[in-house]
């Protein structure tokens, strides 16, 4: 045993538990705990420029990589209250990030001390726990509870809250006896699975639905197993995209409203059985529930209790970890299939692969300003197999989730049901912080990006270096589109005359912030394409300058002002706004195939 201060046992407990990099802002009240974590070494910090980034940050080392618990920390008062985005964007797409946060004296807590809040209370709903920690000697054991519960179960965020007079107790701590507390996470049993294969047995047109749980759970390689086993295509959803790889012949496309592909919303209007294994039925995915639902039968495996039942009542439900669960499908689907039990699926697989070949978005436009699918196109044929892809929200995020391919687990990394705009590019530069070696694309709106620009200077003071595409139509073109039901075009144009353009022969008039001159004010590089003459240039020219000066580079892209997006209010009612590919004459509305319904926008 040895006598120290809480916050070095904190500390000490934050390594044992494997934190090797934080992100935060240093404040008064959390100065105790930024102390201990000079003292003691071994974690890596990196400041922020503002507490929200530092969250995001946190949430994109989280995403990074299997088994990262990214951490981020701020002062009292506002750091905290700046944190509560960052923890409801990893509670909702089920993350592990921890936030401690700093507080004034136990004392003075209802006392409207200065910047004394009780962010316990305002944390808890975004949260799997929130707690302040109100004794010194209670806060080793916090911590091991914060990890324990961030790990088990449904992965979620946890906040710890610590005043400053806590930080500084003495307490009798020995981490030589530390031990982090086993894990929770249920297991499927044999019986559970039998039943839902005998289900998958007796369907003609069966489909597996691949959640973002089978990402966190790193069993991507089970999911693949299972479905070349039964010969079950797999339907992705947004969180869970990259669990099998774009080009396997399986992969049936993303079904949705919005992030979707045209021949996935075609297949799954042709299926009778579905397996939704660590999804949640999100209604961007959906649509209407009466028309997702109608004519098949459902079975859903997911580690949380209530979340089997939450959109809608499946045939059957299974309580388990993703991997737990694909583990014993690929057991049993073996024995069946040495057994000659198991269906054919070829006819079915090779039905939704005709549709996969056929049912294609026009991507090549010549357009100047330059339309978004040429842009999404040329960027995919640079990216490359390997290439780690950030987004958030917005058209920038729906049209990349329908043109980009993706061939590994987590390379999407994309907040799915939050959305925070701003969220982007610090979350880029914690994939970066967490990966020195992946290639990274962030994609960002013109919106987006203002957001937490700011956090480009961290970029450049920490060498984080990664490609941050902006594409930049000067507006809240999603906005923009949904306010087209309402025949109103109110308060969503970014547009202006930028006084300072007419001193740079490179600005575009009218397109208001010019993104190029705020990059390299903040230490970084940014390239401007206007034309698509320009791409190939402009991506080797960013690829240079990343190699040589290690910081992020900015490659804005300039679009049409308007351009509508596909988009719908059913998956049977996608409005293709601009020109569609079908090759193939016989595909007909009732087996999936979605004309356009209005004229694309005037240029």
């Amino acid at each position: 045993m040895a006598r120290m201060r809480a916050v070095d046992a904190a500390v000490l407990v934050l390594a044992r538990e494997g934190v090797s990099c934080a992100f935060g802002v240093p404040g008064a009240a959390i100065n105790p705990l930024y102390s201990a974590l000079r003292a003691h070494g071994g974690i890596r910090h990196i400041l922020a420029r503002h507490v929200e980034g530092a969250s995001h940050m946190a949430d994109g080392y989280t995403r990074a990589k299997a088994g990262n618990i990214g951490v981020c920390i701020g002062t009292s008062g506002p750091a905290g209250t700046d944190m509560i985005t960052g923890l409801y964007t990893a509670q909702a797409d089920s993350l592990p990030i921890l936030c401690i946060t700093g507080q004034a004296p136990r004392a003075k807590l209802h006392k409207e001390d200065f910047q004394a809040v009780d962010i316990e209370s305002i944390a808890k709903p975004v949260t799997k726990w929130a707690v302040t920690a109100r004794e010194p000697a209670l806060v080793p054991q916090v911590f091991q509870q914060a990890f324990h519960l961030m790990r088990s179960g449904r992965p979620g965020p946890v906040l710890v809250d610590l005043p400053v007079d806590v930080q500084l107790g003495e307490i009798e701590f020995d981490i030589d006896a530390y031990e982090p507390l086993p894990v929770y996470k249920p297991a499927a049993t044999r019986k559970q699975i039998e039943k839902a294969i005998a289900m998958l047995q007796a369907a003609e047109r069966p489909l597996i639905v691949a959640g973002g749980g089978i990402i966190n759970a790193d069993a991507c390689e089970e999911l693949v197993r299972f479905a070349e086993i039964t010969g079950v295509p797999v339907i992705p959803t947004l969180m869970g995209w990259g669990a099998i790889p774009d080009d396997h012949p399986l992969m049936a496309g993303m079904v949705g409203l919005q992030t979707s592909h045209r021949y996935g919303n075609a297949t799954f209007l042709q299926s009778d059985f579905v397996l939704g294994i660590g999804n949640r039925w999100a209604n961007r995915h959906t649509g209407s529930i009466e028309k997702y639902t109608a004519g098949r039968k459902f079975v859903h495996v997911d580690i949380e209790p209530t979340q089997i039942g939450r959109v809608f009542g499946p045939d059957l439900g299974i309580v388990s970890d993703a991997r737990a669960a694909l583990a014993l499908f690929v057991q049993v689907a073996e024995e069946m299939k040495a057994a000659g039990t198991l269906k054919d699926r070829s006819d079915w697989a090779e039905a939704c692969l005709h549709r996969k070949r056929t049912m294609l978005r026009k991507t090549h436009f010549d357009h100047v300003p330059l339309k978004p699918q040429r842009v999404f196109e040329e960027l995919l044929a640079e990216a490359g197999r390997d290439t780690c892809y950030v987004t958030t929200i917005g058209n920038s995020q729906i049209m990349a989730a329908q043109l980009l391919k993706v061939y590994e687990p987590r390379n999407w990394i994309n907040c799915g049901q939050a959305g925070p705009l701003g969220w982007t590019l610090p979350a880029a530069l914690g994939v970066r912080a967490a990966d020195p070696d992946r290639k990274i694309v962030a994609i960002s709106g013109d919106y987006d990006f203002q957001f937490l620009i700011e956090e480009l200077a961290v970029g450049a003071q920490h060498k984080l270096p990664f490609l941050q595409v902006v594409v930049n139509n000067s507006y809240l073109g999603l906005i923009r589109q949904a306010q087209r039901g309402l025949q109103m075009d109110f308060e969503v144009s970014l547009a202006f005359e930028n006084i300072n353009a007419a001193d740079d022969p490179d600005a575009v008039p009218g397109y208001g912030v010019d993104h190029v001159a705020v990059a390299e004010g903040l230490g970084c590089k940014a390239i401007r394409v206007k034309s698509p003459n320009e791409f190939q240039d402009a991506f080797a020219r960013a690829e240079a300058l990343m190699t040589q000066h290690q910081v992020p580079v900015v490659l804005e892209f300039i679009l049409e002002r308007q351009t509508n997006i596909a988009m719908g209010t059913e998956i049977d009612a996608v409005n293709e706004f601009e020109e569609i590919v079908c090759l193939d004459p016989s595909l007909t509305k009732e087996n999936g195939w979605t004309p356009a319904k209005e004229p694309a926008p005037a240029k």
